[in-house]
């Protein structure tokens, strides 16, 4: 519960922060502070424009939508339990209380799911007859462009240059046009999405889709193959990396926001609102480990068409969430950034890069496909030729310069990490190629990834540091080798590994956290811990026999989660705080990936 200096009447917003829940449908998503203030919105996709901004302006222009409560005193927020549904109660230093309810409608209907452009927020009294303002003031085209506002009897339309919202209320239209605050005496239902009436009353609307999207997700939740230990922060990031996938096209987006800086005014600000195929493989994997397969079932319509454009040659690490391969990166002056911390950028130059992990990330991400016979549409001997196109690139690329798996953007080397991935693709060809019955394109593939294997093993292992370097030849240390063991090219009690990790825990380790490499890049050494290799040093620690070290650092890792269960792209260190894009896929995978590993059976207790 935070709990601010009081002030009289309706003071200033909370200060930015990380501390805010994800709401959404696989569609979009919002992102709600802890006093109910929505700080973030892009429309109509993740990558769109943010017509809610004020996460990335901390000034008078931002544009945000508050529900504001008189004397305000302090505030709890929570998740309807196994939902995506939010709920936040303001207290005022009278002790009344109201409670916003939010969400983003997704249920089935009419023989598919019913996901609209749509934010729900119903508004009630809980104690007394409390006063409240709101104020919603969207703005488009990334904050330069003010709505020209029209209204009628229960709804106020805000057209902006290339859209238009419509909020449908059953509150006095008035008051949120002049921001007056009234008693509020009784429920007030918000529905803003497309210019288009309602074909209910707008009560019966809110209230049905409420009913009907909790529902939704509780049943989605139930058919989770849960951890024993750890349950609630399992479900949570379940949920989370649920709500990262744009079910349109089946994308799976790296963040949900751009520009939060990955340390304290470090310039190190990257859009991340784009489909990296290495981060959606993770997010794949984790939630398959969880019998979730229908994200995986999404995201493979979306691989296919990347692979098959391919046409055998180039694959770049990441594309828009519809496929697009251009994504420029540009910056936009009229926002300050997070804190003030600019650049505000839009855009991601890495897709311009040369990362050579990202073929065996392809065939990683679409194995399961091959195996799984609960899915509706196995693959077979049709897929199988695309993805032996995918493998012959990491066969060529094997063994050459690139930018790595953290796009390093002006240095380029024999990266250990891509040449693992190539190993990985090769190695799970073969596997592919036994069980669709081709003993020969088995043969084939096992014959390259064993001299592959072979090669890794002998050309990055460096005598001087024993551990196995960043690079071909090299003698710096870096987290993405603890994916040895992960994707199993070496075993995990191999004395040469259980160096590694030992060398890694003195050069990369801040007590629990860990960085990605130690060598400085192009803006100097990095400061804050990356969440995700913390998770792999957790999964690393396990599979060595360290287990009761590796629970410590987890527990600490749920520690550093916002009061929602939620995780940043990186951890500060010292402060403990979140920085870094939000919620990260990566972090939220690296829960649930070191719960399923640390996790007591479940028939040690029942």
């Amino acid at each position: 519960m935070t709990r601010p200096t009081a002030r009289p009447g309706f003071g200033p917003p909370a200060g930015q922060s990380l501390e805010v829940g994800v709401i959404g449908n696989c569609a979009y998503s919002a992102l709600i502070d802890s006093r109910a203030r929505v700080v973030w919105c892009c429309l109509p996709r993740f990558d769109g424009d943010p017509v809610f901004n004020a996460l990335l302006h901390p000034g008078e222009e931002a544009s945000a939508w508050s529900i504001e409560l008189e004397d305000f005193a302090s505030s709890k927020q929570w998740y309807e339990p196994n939902t995506a549904v939010l709920r936040t109660q303001l207290f005022d230093t009278a002790g009344q209380c109201i409670e916003i309810t939010d969400f983003a409608p997704r249920f089935h209907s009419r023989s598919r799911y019913f996901r609209p452009l749509t934010m729900v927020r119903r508004v009630k009294p809980v104690v007394g007859a409390p006063r409240i303002r709101v104020k919603l003031a969207p703005r488009f085209q990334w904050g330069a462009a003010p709505p020209t506002i029209t209204r009628g009897s229960n709804h106020i339309r805000y057209v902006g240059p290339e859209f238009a919202l419509r909020l449908n209320t059953d509150a006095p239209v008035s008051h949120i046009l002049s921001h007056q605050p009234f008693v509020l005496s009784r429920e007030h239902n918000f529905v803003l999405g497309a210019d288009e009436t309602l074909n209910d009353g707008i009560a019966d609307t809110a209230r049905h889709f409420e009913q009907e999207t909790i529902a939704y997700w509780r049943t989605w939740s139930k058919r989770l193959a849960i951890p024993f230990e750890y349950q609630d922060a399992v479900i949570r990031a379940a949920i989370t990396l649920k709500l990262s996938l744009y079910e349109d096209t089946g994308a799976i987006v790296a963040a949900m926001t751009t520009s939060i800086p990955e340390a304290p005014g470090s310039q190190r600000n990257w859009d991340y609102r784009y489909c990296w195929l290495r981060d959606a493989f993770f997010v794949v994997r984790a939630l398959n480990s969880l019998s979730e397969v229908g994200t995986m079932e999404d995201y493979l319509r979306w691989l296919s068409n990347v692979v098959i454009g391919s046409r055998g040659e180039h694959i770049q690490p990441l594309y828009g969430i519809g496929l697009e391969r251009e994504l420029p990166e540009s910056f936009v002056d009229g926002l300050p950034g997070y804190r003030g911390m600019g650049p505000v950028r839009v855009g991601n130059q890495a897709q311009e890069h040369f990362q050579h992990d990202v073929y065996g990330n392809i065939v990683l991400g679409a194995a399961q496909a091959f195996h799984d016979h609960r899915l509706l549409s196995r693959a077979g001997l049709a897929e199988f030729p695309y993805l032996e196109a995918v493998g012959e690139q990491a066969i060529r690329v094997y063994g050459t310069p690139d930018a790595g798996m953290w796009e390093l953007r002006t240095r380029a080397r024999v990266h250990t990490s891509s040449a693992l991935m190539s190993w990985a693709a090769c190695d799970r060809l073969a596997k592919i190629a036994r069980t669709i019955g081709l003993p020969e394109r088995a043969a084939y593939w096992h014959d390259h990834s064993s001299r592959m294997r072979e090669e890794i093993l002998a050309k990055s292992w460096c005598e001087e540091r024993q551990a196995f370097a960043e690079s071909f030849g090299g003698h710096e240390l870096d987290a993405s080798i603890l994916l040895m063991v992960e994707v199993g090219l070496i075993d995990a009690r191999d004395p040469r590994f259980i160096s590694t990790v030992d060398a890694m825990e003195k050069s990369l380790c801040d007590g629990p956290y860990m960085r990605r490499y130690e060598a400085a890049d192009d803006f100097g050494k990095p400061e804050t811990a990356f969440n995700i290799c913390t998770f792999w040093r957790i999964d690393a620690l396990a599979k060595i026999g360290r287990k009761a070290e590796a629970r410590q650092i987890f527990e600490t890792m749920l520690a550093a989660r916002n009061p929602l269960g939620l995780l940043s792209e990186d951890t500060h260190p010292v402060t403990g705080e979140m920085w870094g894009n939000f919620p990260q896929t990566y972090s939220m995978v690296g829960i649930i990936n070191a719960a399923v590993r640390l996790s007591a059976p479940w028939d040690s207790c029942i």
